[in-house]
């Protein structure tokens, strides 16, 4: 959600183009099999069953998936699904409706998912951070000529990687999905119920990919355990054509008390409107005071706007407890993978949806085997958790640092306006990566020591220096 934050922190992503190889392989080696048996689809002959221990081969047909939600993350998984040859469904209840996501997405987002650059409505190339006294720091003086954040309208995103996976072979059905028959022996199928334009339906499938959004039916339907949520609340304002000109390429956040206790407020510019909100964890019934806080505070720079929509979702904070459960899989929102300080969540959840769709295809051999939660454990949640986790640890340490306080966040602005902590941060959100190996232990050190002056509430009003080791001195003058 957010452009910007110093406290995107991610761990370098690997690239799984190999899995791709892997179902091509298993599919170009599949007919030197099929000679050696009277029928492409018959069992191989028993002293091949001891041999093996891989997953049983399908009857006759390829393996099936559901795939429920039609936002990044069920879209990614029903490319990968389709394109590695598995019969894919994917369930969309409301194609044309968006969420209040800010539509910040990185810039590795745009070459690894191939994001055509038509779809983007700005390149945001300057941002400001608010602090709660106002002290204004412009976070975009590090960007290279090249480097921008892309901002785009999630019904945008959304319908194009929706077509993308009906191109690539995926069933789009336009139904809401009323709930999901857990199978009652091992090998047995799952059904997913559904109403589609007022009639009933039902499809059964193999396996399940759970890509519904925070309140997921599916993660009802496995008991797959709460997390608390932050509520985020979003309004689309319509600005005269002067002051539209001050956002053309710039976002703000702004932190405070007055606008979150524990988040930040933003204002993003869109193709012809600004998205003005905030979140909230702690306090989700206040929400609307803090909205009317950060309308107050951009009062004078968005005078004379229309609000032409109002919304409000729910972001996770946490992975849910159970992710898989038998041959159903959470992703996206679903899972609970959204980095709470930004909000960020699009970028992770194509990215979990295209994990999980490579983990099927290759555990499948490209959709003509069926498959078990070990192969779903394997190869999507523990190829996930080795790549994210750590990110949402070091989250959470720096979200009971910077949030606890007015001054805190004082300290924050203030360390945003030195320029390798910007670099660090352009590096780790436009490429999701930190610019050297060493660099994230580096991190992890600072903000300990920034967090532990901050508790004892010796918080400076200059950071005097922050040279490359990270060695910090703070100007000790003002009290707090």
């Amino acid at each position: 959600m957010a452009a910007a934050d110093p406290l995107l922190l991610q761990t370098k992503p690997h690239h799984h183009h190999h899995h791709h190889h892997l179902s091509s392989m298993f599919s170009s080696s599949l007919p030197l099999s099929i000679k050696t048996t009277p029928s492409p689809f018959s069992k191989p002959p028993s002293s091949l069953i001891i041999a093996s221990t891989s997953n049983p081969l399908l009857p006759g047909r390829k393996l099936r998936v559901a795939v429920i939600g039609g936002g990044p993350a069920g879209s990614s998984a029903a490319e990968t699904l389709a394109s590695g040859g598995i019969e894919t469904f994917l369930f969309e209840r409301s194609p044309a409706s968006s969420k209040p996501c800010g539509g910040a997405i990185p810039l590795c987002m745009l070459e690894e998912f191939s994001i055509p650059p038509e779809l983007i409505d700005r390149r945001v190339t300057r941002m400001k951070i608010i602090s709660p006294s106002n002290l204004t720091v412009d976070f975009g003086k590090t960007l290279k000529p090249h480097e921008y954040i892309a901002m785009l309208r999630r019904e945008v995103l959304d319908s194009f990687l929706r077509r993308r996976a009906e191109s690539a072979g995926a069933t789009a059905i336009t139904a809401l999905v009323t709930s999901i028959d857990l199978p009652s022996s091992p090998a047995s199928p799952y059904t997913v119920h559904y109403t589609a334009s007022g009639s009933r339906h039902s499809l059964t499938v193999d396996v399940v990919i759970g890509a519904d959004g925070a309140n997921s039916r599916v993660a009802k339907s496995i008991k797959a355990g709460d997390y608390s949520c932050a509520i985020a609340f979003q309004e689309r304002i319509k600005l005269p054509d002067d002051k539209m000109e001050y956002y053309q390429n710039l976002a703000e956040m702004y932190i405070g008390n007055d606008v979150s206790p524990d988040f930040y407020a933003w204002v993003f510019p869109k193709c012809d409107h600004v998205a003005v909100g905030t979140g909230t964890i702690c306090s989700k019934q206040s929400i609307k005071l803090y909205q009317k806080g950060i309308r107050e505070r951009v009062e004078p720079k968005i005078r004379g706007g229309k609000v032409i929509r109002v919304e409000a979702h729910p972001i996770p904070e946490h992975p849910r407890p159970v992710r898989i459960r038998g041959r159903v899989a959470l992703i996206g929102d679903a899972a609970g993978y959204v980095t709470k300080c930004s909000g960020e969540g699009i970028y992770f959840a194509a990215k979990s949806g295209r994990m999980c769709g490579e983990a099927i295809v290759k555990a499948s051999e490209g959709g003509w085997r069926m498959i078990s939660e070990g192969d779903l454990r394997r190869e999507y949640l523990k190829e996930w958790d080795g790549k994210y986790l750590a990110t949402y640890r070091v989250l959470d340490l720096l979200q009971s640092v910077f949030y606890g306080n007015n001054a805190a966040r004082e300290a924050l602005v203030e360390l945003c306006d030195d320029e390798y902590v910007q670099r660090m941060t352009f590096e780790s959100y436009l490429y999701k990566k930190l610019a050297d190996g060493d660099r994230w232990e580096d991190a992890k050190m600072f903000f300990n020591t920034l967090g532990s002056l901050i508790r004892c509430n010796i918080v400076g009003k200059n950071m005097q220096a922050l040279n490359l080791n990270l060695n910090l001195n703070l100007n000790f003058g003002r009290g707090v």
